[in-house]
């Protein structure tokens, strides 16, 4: 009966143990569950942004699409022989074809997809496509026939503002033509399509003969697809619903991985976080503990409380979390866009989706964060024998002991050979598993980083006694250094490692256009408009021009599921172009070889290496030989650059949609720009735009920083738990410390020099946190920069180091620690020093 009794104590006495710290040090519980659902909210409005606009992407191609059993493709925008069409359409397996013509187009400023396509064989292919009157359930009848008839979907008559009845003027492929809008489009969802009869594309917008698409309805599918392959010309690929959902996925699947591993790294940090504060609180209460277990408590007991006190914290930050990512999220969407500002799925509207499944994954790992960074301190409470810690609290580490370093190599390590590993399905998944393994190391090693900067200071005896006192504690427990600055150097690793590879993409990317960007003036053509021969040797003879370089760019589609790369031609042979920033460079080229250089993406994404030789769907097939690889950090996807003779010789386009402009010393360029303009056939000069190399290389430094600016706001996010670690921290380390202070005071310390000794400690601790932090954040950095973006983007680039950021961070962390200390020492000190002496804990 008495043992039974003293474990009812026991628990009774824990109960109350652990509600009374909530209690009384409610701004412990605040901050630790703070940092946890600054996590949570980080990662969950990511996902739910990023699940979001790949829905809405999803849609905007099913609307395109209609919807399709299957389609055959164009693989570039010079189309294929619409005489393939009756040769699919009566392949094996295939239930019937509907001929599609495909143009970027707009009206006034807004932007859209005309599709040309036949009516009858879409009534039953894609449906979808068909348009309807404003009225009534019919179709639109003999208005779908009208060559002059547009339908527009709701998106695109709400972008242009325009009535049903009104003409309007499209334009595309280089053409105006007026059309009359007869109706809307339906089935086509929220995206921004315009739909007119086949005939009249192909004849008004100069596509005679050439179609860029034919969608089937499949009677058997595993016999359609292997006969539709067999009769396909190679400028055409065979494309499903799926392989164009992975193609939108594939666009902005690194990026979206990337920010979602960086938001769970800043979970990770939220966790240290609760560690850190976990095992200050459990050295604060050490003599609580054996006390409960000294009533018949077993060690178990003590855990599983403290973990449930963890997992406390962790509810409360996963709950606020998700709330606080859904409005994240919501906000995102509305300022930023579904690509975040990265350009991805520029134009389209993205409606937010909650996604209940990711809403649990999240608030699972908050728990789990939450937990795990209590069963340390939880273990260490357990072990502690009862009557020893009954006598004594904090660190009682010999001084003389070496600090454990065996576990921040070995972790160190295993991060590093992650780190080097490949990619997984184009992923740097390892990569970020080298990141965590390393973050934990360099944690780990704490205690020795302290102890090994703070040696020769701790040696020097010439120092007043408050400073010298200060040195001795922090040298003389390096556990509860560590424990103060495990949150700090996490936080501050994680902002130096994003806030570095930031510095050097925007520097590599910044001198790239400074490199590229060599002309005085640019134009280029919209709505599918180009430069025809003509028309460029009226511009060449423009007064003020000293040379002038068009070139022509298109999309060409490599595989169904992939973004196609861009097929740039413009004069390269005989090194005429020196923009072009070479990498790489193949031995001598074959006398009968036609030459390409192949962008550094596309060399990393296909394997084209200087030398091989590769085929390409242009022209039947043609081979090409690699002559080099040149840098580029505007294409993704991969770019190949053709001289522009060999293109027009092999596809017959003669048409250019892009001109450099050299001006000639001493003429005004914007007065060149004048002539040039003036110069252009009145048709097409409200369809060109011509600018500077200081706007583009604006523009382009705009929409870097756009895609980055979450990643600003994870290394924001990451500065403030840092400086919010080290005001919890430091502040309930000086608490907890008030017998110690009391004692000194018997001694013969003043209050002042208490302060002295306390604000030394606050920055040893925040300028040992901050230097660790950088250390580790700056190899950190080298896996961002060398593992991460090149298996994410494709991109590589050397390091340049943020100094002032450094500098910054350092200032601020060991200030803040300073400050923080001063402030809890006032009142820890502020008792006499008889009861400081007489408290129990």
């Amino acid at each position: 009966m008495a043992d039974r009794a003293g474990l009812i104590s026991g628990r009774l006495a824990l109960a109350w143990l652990i509600g009374g710290e909530w209690r009384f040090h409610p701004a412990r519980f605040v901050t630790t569950a703070v940092a946890i659902a600054v996590g949570v909210a980080l990662g969950f409005a990511v996902h739910l942004v990023n699940g979001s606009a790949l829905s809405s992407f999803d849609g905007a191609m099913r609307g395109v699409s209609g919807a399709a059993d299957l389609s055959i493709r164009a693989t570039s925008p010079l189309g294929f022989d619409e005489r393939l069409y009756p040769r699919v359409a009566t392949a094996a397996g295939v239930f019937d074809a509907s001929p599609v013509v495909s143009l970027p187009a707009r009206i006034g400023r807004t932007r859209f997809t005309l599709l040309g396509v036949d009516v009858i064989r879409a009534a039953n292919v894609t449906p979808a496509l068909i348009g309807r009157r404003p009225r009534g359930p019919d179709s639109a009848g003999d208005a779908a026939f009208d060559e002059a008839a547009l339908f527009l979907s709701r998106d695109a008559l709400t972008q242009t503002r325009a009535k049903i009845g009104a003409v309007v003027p499209v334009v595309a492929n280089g053409r105006t033509v007026r059309l009359r809008i007869a109706g809307t489009l339906p089935g086509a969802g929220d995206v921004a399509i315009g739909v007119i009869d086949i005939a009249t594309a192909q004849w008004r917008f100069g596509k005679l003969g050439r179609l860029d698409r034919l969608d089937l309805t499949l009677s058997d599918r595993s016999v359609a697809a292997p006969a539709v392959r067999a009769i396909l010309p190679p400028d055409a690929i065979v494309s499903s619903a799926a392989a164009q959902s992975a193609q939108g996925d594939a666009l902005s699947r690194a990026y979206r991985v990337n920010l979602d591993m960086l938001a769970l790294v800043a979970l990770l940090t939220g966790g240290f976080l609760v560690y850190s504060a976990q095992s200050l609180s459990v050295v604060r209460r050490q003599r609580a503990f054996a006390l409960v277990r000294t009533l018949g408590m077993p060690r178990r007991a003590v855990v599983a409380a403290i973990v449930t006190e963890g997992l406390g914290i962790g509810v409360v930050g996963a709950a606020v979390g998700l709330l606080a990512g859904y409005g994240l999220a919501w906000g995102a969407l509305r300022w930023f866009g579904g690509d975040l500002g990265a350009g991805y799925f520029g134009g389209s509207g993205v409606q937010l989706v909650f996604q209940p499944h990711a809403a649990l994954g999240f608030f699972t790992l908050g728990l789990v964060a939450a937990m795990l960074g209590s069963v340390l301190p939880a273990l260490v409470a357990a072990r502690a024998a009862p009557a020893a810690a009954l006598k004594n609290a904090g660190d009682v580490v010999d001084p003389r002991a070496p600090a454990a370093w065996i576990p921040a190599v070995l972790l160190l390590g295993a991060g590093a050979g992650a780190a080097l590993l490949p990619a997984v399905n184009g992923l740097p998944l390892f990569g970020f598993i080298g990141m965590a393994l390393m973050l934990a190391g360099g944690v780990a090693g704490v205690p020795w980083f302290a102890r090994a900067l703070l040696k020769p200071i701790a040696a020097h005896g010439a120092w007043p006694v408050p400073r010298m006192l200060a040195v001795r504690h922090l040298y003389g427990a390096p556990g509860e250094a560590a424990t103060a600055l495990c949150g700090i150097v996490a936080s501050t690793a994680l902002m130096i490692a994003m806030a570095t590879m930031v510095t050097s993409f925007r520097g590599a990317v910044d001198d790239w256009l400074g490199t590229v960007l060599g002309a005085d003036l640019y134009a280029r053509t919209t709505a599918g408009a180009a430069f025809d021969p003509e028309v460029r040797m009226r511009l060449a003879a423009t007064p003020g021009v000293a040379h002038v370089a068009f070139s022509r760019q298109i999309p060409l589609t490599i595989a169904p599921d992939r973004p196609p790369i861009s097929l740039i031609a413009r004069p390269e042979r005989q090194g005429r172009d020196p923009l072009l920033v070479l990498i790489a460079r193949a031995p001598t080229m074959p006398a009968t070889a036609v030459p390409v250089w192949v962008s550094e993406p596309a060399q990393r994404l296909f394997g084209w290496d200087p030398g091989e030789t590769i085929a390409l769907p242009i022209a039947g097939r043609t081979r090409f030989y690699v002559a080099g690889v040149w840098r580029d950090y505007g294409r993704q996807a991969g770019a190949v650059l053709i001289d522009e003779a060999d293109y027009q010789k092999l596809t017959g386009d003669t048409g250019r949609d892009e001109v450099s402009v050299i001006v000639t010393p001493g003429e005004d360029v914007a007065r060149v720009s004048a002539r040039m303009t003036a110069r252009l056939p009145a048709a097409l000069r409200d369809q060109v735009e011509i600018t500077r190399p200081t706007t583009l290389r604006r523009f382009a430094l705009t929409l870097f920083d756009r895609s980055f600016a979450v990643t600003y706001l994870l290394e924001a996010v990451a500065i403030l738990v840092g400086l919010v670690g080290v005001a919890a921290t430091m502040s309930a380390q000086t608490i907890s410390r008030e017998r110690e202070f009391g004692m000194l005071r018997h001694l013969g310390l003043t209050r002042r020099q208490l302060t002295d000794m306390l604000a030394t400690e606050g920055a040893i601790v925040g300028f040992t946190g901050a230097l660790a932090g950088i250390v580790l954040g700056l190899v950190l950095a080298q896996v961002l920069i060398h593992v991460i973006n090149p298996q994410s983007f494709n991109w590589t680039m050397t390091t340049r180091i943020p100094f002032g950021t450094l500098a910054a961070v350092t200032a601020a962390l060991t200030g803040a620690a300073t400050v923080t200390a001063v402030l809890a020492g006032r009142r820890a000190t502020a008792r006499q020093a008889v009861l400081s002496v007489r408290e129990d804990w």
